[in-house]
């Protein structure tokens, strides 16, 4: 089979399964797995896929948002386990930045207690309060997707504030576009919150490597990423430019 039509074949699979093994390629394509692991590699160049652990899976479209219920559904295990990791960074004392990502969530439950935290997610705040953790909101208006604070009067109240220390959510990591998200106004609280911060972390599963979504947050050595993503050609990409802390099962 030539090259172009295994490509096509690799995309028109990907467009039907989302996300394909390497082993259904090779009996797809009936070749060997190092031509398919090239030809992964071209596609992904090409910005027609994203390799993982394993395949390939399709990107995601530069607009797409998941809702905060979706988010809060997916890779549940693998968000609880970088959360704890994430948790265990925050110190008696400090004032942190929490933002309104699903990851960030599952954090407030092993959050110590003598601690300040601001944040624009709406959705933290019940679950922060139980904990009886002094906690700021921010002010602006209500995006329904992400139950996120955003907005100009966001934007001026996070200015009040210095943190030792932020925790975001984003929607892409790449090597050259650095942390992006699809809402041009979560950008922008996000940016400013690691401008504010001593030292500012990215919490994301593996989904999120390889992805680019529409507006840009920061480069990547802005921040330290926490993950489970554990492909060790990509974790040398990445750790090239930022560090890396790689949460094990």
């Amino acid at each position: 089979m030539l090259e172009p039509e295994r490509h096509q074949l690799i995309i028109d699979l990907l467009k039907k399964k989302n996300t394909v093994k390497l082993q259904e390629l090779v009996e797809l394509t009936n070749t060997s797995e190092s031509t398919i692991r090239r030809d992964l590699v071209q596609l992904e160049k090409g910005k027609l896929l994203k390799r993982v652990h394993g395949g390939a899976s399709q990107l995601q479209g530069m607009l797409q948002e998941p809702s905060m219920n979706e988010k809060t559904a997916k890779n549940v295990h693998e968000k609880q386990q970088i959360a704890l990791f994430a948790a265990s960074l925050v110190e008696e004392g400090d004032s942190i930045y929490l933002d309104a990502g699903s990851t960030n969530y599952e954090m407030i439950e092993s959050l110590p207690k003598n601690i300040v935290v601001v944040t624009n997610g709406l959705m933290h705040i019940e679950r922060l309060l139980a904990k009886e953790i002094k906690t700021y909101l921010l002010g602006g208006f209500v995006k329904p997707t992400t139950r996120a604070m955003l907005g100009r009067g966001a934007v001026e109240s996070l200015k009040n504030y210095r943190f030792d220390k932020c925790f975001m959510g984003v929607n892409g990591i790449h090597p050259e576009y650095g942390y992006t998200t699809p809402d041009q106004e979560e950008a922008l609280i996000k940016q400013l919150a690691i401008s504010l911060s001593r030292d500012a972390y990215v919490v994301a599963d593996e989904s999120k490597f390889s992805e680019v979504a529409f507006a840009k947050i920061a480069h990547l050595k802005e921040a330290t990423i926490i993950t489970n993503m554990q492909d060790p050609s990509l974790l040398k990409l990445y750790q090239s430019q930022t560090k890396i802390k790689v949460v094990t099962p």
